[in-house]
């Protein structure tokens, strides 16, 4: 398992300029001996890569396996023989026949010097430190540091920085390990962080006091070894020994990150990324990370009922709220046209199944999730359609609409990784938004789409000469373009068209066209087989079953075709759909239930229960299922594993958890006529990156994020909900 991680690192992680020089020459394998042992260790790894990857343990500050090598902590020193003094381990290329000694004396006495200087201006915080039993500087001192301290003079002080709500600053204990200062950089695109001062004067901060504004800044805690920089919504609420874990997905990025909930008792108290070098690497977005206090706030916890005379809302039971839906339901006259199903953002697999289920009972036919959704009968139509690792071997994106900074933080840290190391050129069409790299940008409409698909613009040229081009349309543009399912079609056969082609009108490399999706909930449903219906082809809706979709704009177009349309609300939060509802029904979230979720990229992924739902609340595909008892039309499944039976018969692919099924990617025949088409201006998909869902919306930590790092996007937010 060892050996495999850091095969892994070796291949995709950094590496020194004197690996880069013979990397392509180097032999497959060379003897070196570690503590006396031979191992055979590939060319291109450190020593201290190479004593790990045998299982040789070498104590680190400085070093991470994502990050540039800055080899300034000096922890890591081992004896080499012939070598004049001890070496650092991070930095330094393994060599044929080189001798390693890491537990001899020197190595020892050099260790003990180091730490003692690290210490000499640290704090004896331990008793009151955040970071107390998870911090590296405390583990290591304990076994490599020296019991007696010979240093007597006064501590230097250092005043906190504040770089923003999420992170909790304390100078005094930094080491100056640079770890923030590299992450900023390589994987944020962020260059206001950085060292200050020489010598004793040295400090980590921006220069210019300032916040770090970005999405993925919750990684520095994690990074930071010592207890300088901590989780600030966290802080001191709990110690890890009073913690339980489980580990699970999180929905906030439709690239299913994995990640770990630390709960104690029925509440969850922290959310920790989990290493998966194919989906996030081992960093999660900010949302992912804190938003999950909105699970604790505004919570439905017990079904209701809107009193008609009175406009209220009042509590009641399971059995009279399902019972008057029941009545409602059965009393809908056409239910081909008159019956309107909605998918919600975070809707389950299970979910969607149930609910297709129930609609085919009433041959319904109305399931909308967007104004304009995406049209497609196969899984190339609405998936990503390439892996996330395959993004490491592009060396052209286009990015149409899209915003992956707002729409998919730790994927476009990836991309900025791709940018800075391999060579990667990002295009964008759309908004010329600030990304954390730099990117060509070729025009704000749809009428640039229009001429790469007329093959009568600059940049198809490059399209034909590039060896590997992924081009990435935001699927949240389906709320704004109508005509965006044409466009999508359009560039698929003019990828089609140019790779199949000859001569100069012949694409030199492969070409692929994908979706960017923001949710997993659309994705399930198209999953299991829903045929997702444009707000125009309802007519006039007579009942409206709403599970989780708090799309305002859709809402509010729905409701002007008919505002006495009898709706129920099955969701989590007290959000935009429960305000139009007159039943609300409360339903699990994703870490109070056992659910099945489809990434973008269209790997099945599990979510576990972590904590029980609130009140009464229960599971959507449960409540789904009893009320087809009260329709007389039970559905064929009692039990989650029977509902997961059913969903084999549909897709047998979305039991394989963790596997992405392959698939074809088939053209549409019939040429795309763009002619009738309107040209539309492509805006920004996500207005506050940090008030996306209802879940969010309901988070203090978010809204402290939207007032500190956009102030003028809160304040029009604030203002929209009050009008």
């Amino acid at each position: 398992m060892l050996k495999r991680v850091f095969k892994n690192l070796v291949n995709r992680g950094p590496l020194s300029q004197t690996a880069r020089k013979f990397q392509s020459s180097a032999p497959k394998e060379i003897e070196i001996f570690i503590d006396g042992e031979p191992h055979l260790v590939d060319p291109r790894m450190t020593i201290f890569q190479a004593c790990y990857s045998v299982g040789v343990v070498i104590p680190r500050f400085c070093y991470h396996e994502k990050l540039s090598i800055a080899g300034n902590c000096r922890m890591c020193l081992v004896e080499v023989e012939k070598a004049p003094k001890p070496v650092a381990a991070c930095a330094a290329q393994v060599a044929p026949g080189m001798r390693v000694l890491t537990r001899s004396e020197k190595t020892r006495i050099a260790r003990g010097g180091v730490m003692e200087f690290l210490l000499i201006n640290h704090p004896l915080d331990c008793p009151i430190c955040d970071q107390g039993g998870e911090c590296d500087l405390q583990d290591i001192a304990q076994g490599y540091g020296y019991e007696t301290s010979r240093y007597r003079e006064f501590k230097r002080a250092v005043e906190d920085k504040n770089v923003g709500p999420l992170i909790l600053t304390n100078m005094n204990r930094c080491i100056h390990c640079t770890r923030c200062v590299r992450f900023a950089e390589e994987v944020m695109g962020i260059y206001d962080l950085g060292t200050i001062g020489r010598g004793k004067a040295t400090e980590i901060g921006t220069y210019v006091d300032k916040m770090l504004v970005s999405e993925i800044s919750g990684n520095l805690a994690d990074l930071c070894p010592v207890g300088a920089l901590t989780h600030g919504p966290y802080a001191f609420t709990s110690r890890p020994h009073e913690l339980k874990t489980t580990a699970s997905v999180d929905l906030m990025e439709a690239i299913l990150p994995r990640v770990e909930h630390n709960y104690r008792g029925p509440e969850i108290m922290r959310t920790l990324p989990r290493v998966h070098e194919e989906v996030n690497d081992e960093w999660i977005s900010d949302k992912s990370r804190y938003a999950y206090d909105g699970l604790k706030r505004q919570r439905l916890s017990t079904p209701l009922i809107r009193n008609k005379q009175s406009g209220q809302f009042e509590e009641s039971t399971w059995e009279e709220a399902l019972g008057l839906l029941g009545n409602k339901l059965q009393s809908v006259k056409n239910a081909e046209k008159g019956l309107v199903g909605l998918v919600g953002q975070f809707n389950s697999v299970e979910t969607t199944m149930a609910l297709k289920d129930m609609f085919a009972r009433f041959n319904g036919q109305n399931i909308l999730y967007t104004n304009y959704p995406i049209k497609g009968s196969q899984r190339s139509d609405y998936l990503f359609n390439r892996s996330i690792t395959e993004i490491d071997d592009l060396d052209v994106l286009l990015l149409v609409g899209a915003n992956p900074k707002y729409e998919c933080p730790v994927l476009n840290a990836r991309i900025l990784s791709d940018v800075r190391h391999k060579g990667l050129k990002v295009f964008k069409i759309g908004a010329p938004d600030e990304l954390g790299y730099k990117f060509y940008h070729l025009g704000n409409s749809t009428e640039t789409i229009k001429d790469i698909i007329n093959d009568n613009h600059p940049f198809c040229n490059r399209l034909k000469k590039a060896k590997n081009v992924h081009i990435v349309v935001s699927s949240g543009l389906s709320n704004e373009v109508e005509n965006l399912n044409e466009l999508y079609q359009g560039l698929q056969q003019y990828v089609s068209k140019i790779s199949s082609g000859s001569g100069d009108n012949q694409a030199q490399g492969y070409i692929t066209v994908g979706h960017l999706n923001q949710f997993t909930g659309p994705i399930s449903g198209y999953e299991v087989g829903i045929n997702y219906k444009s707000i125009n082809e309802v007519e006039k809706p007579e009942f409206i079953y709403n599970v989780g979709n708090d799309n305002e704009k859709l809402l509010k177009k729905l409701y002007e075709k008919n505002p006495k349309a009898f709706t129920v609300y099955q969701g989590t939060n007290g959000d935009v759909g429960a305000s139009y509802a007159d039943i609300i029904l409360p339903t699990s979230a994703w870490t109070e239930s056992y659910a099945t979720y489809c990434s973008l990229e269209g790997r099945v992924q599990t979510a576990k229960l972590v904590v029980p739902p609130p009140g009464i609340a229960r599971d959507d595909w449960a409540i789904i299922r009893v009320l087809s008892e009260e329709l007389n039309a039970p559905l064929p499944y009692d039990s989650i594993e029977e509902l997961r039976y059913r969903i084999a018969e549909v897709a047998p692919y979305l039991l394989k958890y963790d596997w992405i099924e392959g698939y074809s990617v088939l053209q549409n025949e019939n040429k795309v006529d763009l002619n009738g088409t309107q040209d539309a201006f492509l805006s920004t998909v996500i207005d506050n990156y940090y008030k996306t869902d209802a879940i969010s919306r309901s988070s203090v930590v978010m809204a402290k994020c939207a007032a500190a790092f956009n102030p003028t996007k809160m304040n029009n937010f604030l203002k929209k909900s009050l009008d």
